[in-house]
């Protein structure tokens, strides 16, 4: 099965991560299909605390994809705020 979900990056404590389209069985950080977009928890001033390609999205949920519960809660609280 195919899944949205976060892959970790950045340094210790300073968490970074990247929306990815990935097979559930592959590891949290292996190799993706598709970056849709990338979430900073520890944005600040100007930095850009969210990114996400929403076309994109909509395509992969489309063809069957799954979201995990945080990329769904991210999705959610991104959809409130654009509208």
């Amino acid at each position: 099965m195919v899944t949205i979900r976060l892959s970790r990056t950045g340094a210790k404590k300073k968490p970074f991560y990247h929306i990815v389209v990935t097979d559930s069985r592959k590891k949290r950080d292996g190799r993706s299909l598709e970056r849709l977009g990338f979430f900073n928890p520890l944005a600040k001033g100007q930095e850009v605390p969210l990114k996400i390609d929403m076309e994109r999205v909509a395509y992969w949920v489309s063809q069957g994809a799954q979201t995990s519960d945080r990329v769904a809660k991210i999705l959610k609280d991104n959809a409130v705020a654009t509208a």
